[in-house]
């Protein structure tokens, strides 16, 4: 007698859709792996689609080498288990790969992967998520494919006279490729700095672009993570004034960065973040290296040509290499169709902390802006929700007690 696993497997073989019992899932990177371990606490089943081969697709095939999470690991955990306790304090890539197969192999979840979704509706009370095989239906959709989905690609002119190589961050592994190349680093984000002061190691020339004002902060303040000492202040005190505190702290410690091409927004860090989503960048040692001019900050590219880059100021310079350090952004709207719970941009309209719930069942989980800290409140919040429901009207038929009925018809 064939294991319900089998039968499970052959099903889905040879079934033209699948009936899920408990919520799609879409996405298996740690907003998706949160959701679905919160669900199982609940006794509620869930089937992951995942459109690449492995969990955490984004950090184990689009980061670069020597990447560690910018905040103390206790800021990063996922609801339910923690990190190792021999883990640092600031995880390694590697590390943090490590603790989501860890997770995924607790909670015994295991994602469909290599389905990429390809257009979902919600239709006659069930949600339809089609991929390239199958057809998949449930009562609940929960959107888990976060922020940070796909790269973005700015339109500059000339990109395509350029004869030298032009790449994503995404893209990126380590400077040893670049070493003794004029390198343009376009975008002064968390990422823009790293890959900066990662090709400075290598022996390259970075050249990096600012477009817009920015926040840098030491990464720590009187040896304590700055990021903690403002959560623990803003329990107290108004979060104008903790912006201030960071500020005045980050002067002291940094020096001006204005002098440094590093213009700082009138709108505090904090302040920012909330409103925005633009995150403050924590260095970990590429400002010492604008410092001493190693690192060369330019402004605006007015156009690429086929040997370098021209400036908004007029200047013009020859690069063998362009990263574009330009960030990441939703999805959603390729795929979630007669849905008006997403901004064009595939944000939640509803703001943190109560974009995570729609209608009809539709739930998202990794938009709040507010990174791992609050894909875990979401993901709790979430299962409590579904779980409730679940109580009340989970289905008869529990054969072989798997997460899904195979179909052959429209049900």
């Amino acid at each position: 007698m064939d294991s319900c696993k089998e039968q499970e497997q052959q099903g889905f073989n040879q079934a033209k859709f699948v009936k899920v019992l408990g919520p799609i899932i879409v996405g298996a990177g740690p907003s998706g792996l949160a959701v679905a371990a919160c669900l199982s606490q609940q006794g509620v089943p869930s089937l992951i689609l995942e459109k690449n081969d492995c969990i955490a697709s984004l950090w184990q095939q689009k980061t670069y080498d020597r990447l560690k999470l910018h905040l103390p690991k206790q800021f990063c955990e996922l609801p339910l288990r923690g990190f190792p306790d021999d883990f640092p304090k600031y995880p390694t890539k590697g590390q943090f790969i490590s603790y989501m197969e860890s997770y995924a192999s607790h909670f015994r979840i295991q994602p469909k992967f290599n389905q990429a979704v390809k257009t979902t509706e919600f239709d006659h009370g069930v949600w339809r998520v089609q991929t390239e095989d199958l057809e998949y239906h449930s009562r609940w959709l929960i959107v888990a494919t976060g922020e940070n989905a796909e790269p973005v690609i700015p339109d500059i002119v000339g990109y395509d006279k350029f004869k030298g190589n032009i790449l994503h961050t995404s893209e990126y592994k380590s400077g040893s490729k670049f070493k003794n190349q004029r390198v343009l680093v376009v975008g002064c984000g968390n990422s823009g700095m790293e890959v900066s002061l990662d090709l400075c190691r290598h022996n390259a020339i970075p050249h990096m672009v600012v477009r817009n004002t920015v926040h840098v902060l030491p990464r720590e303040m009187f040896g304590m993570s700055t990021f903690g000492i403002a959560m623990a202040l803003l329990k107290w005190l108004p979060l104008r004034l903790v912006d201030k505190f960071l500020l005045l702290v980050a002067n002291l410690i940094l020096g001006s960065t204005d002098q440094l091409g590093l213009k700082r927004p009138k709108t505090g860090p904090i302040e920012l973040k909330n409103v925005t989503g633009k995150t403050p960048v924590l260095d970990v040692g590429a400002l010492s290296q604008i410092k001493s001019g190693k690192i060369k900050v330019m402004e605006g590219v007015k156009e690429v040509t086929k040997n370098g880059v021209k400036f908004m100021n007029g200047q013009e310079k020859k690069f063998e290499s362009i990263i574009l350090a330009t960030g990441y952004k939703s999805n959603v709207p390729t795929w979630l169709k007669g849905c008006d719970f997403f901004t064009k941009d595939g944000m939640p309209k509803t703001p943190f902390p109560n974009g995570w719930k729609g209608e009809n069942g539709l739930y998202t989980v990794g938009f709040t802006r507010r990174g791992l800290l609050g894909t875990a409140s979401d993901a709790v919040k979430i299962a409590q929700d579904i779980g409730d429901q679940w109580k009340t009207i989970k289905g008869n038929d529990k054969s072989c007690n798997s997460h899904v009925i195979i179909l052959g018809k429209p049900w």
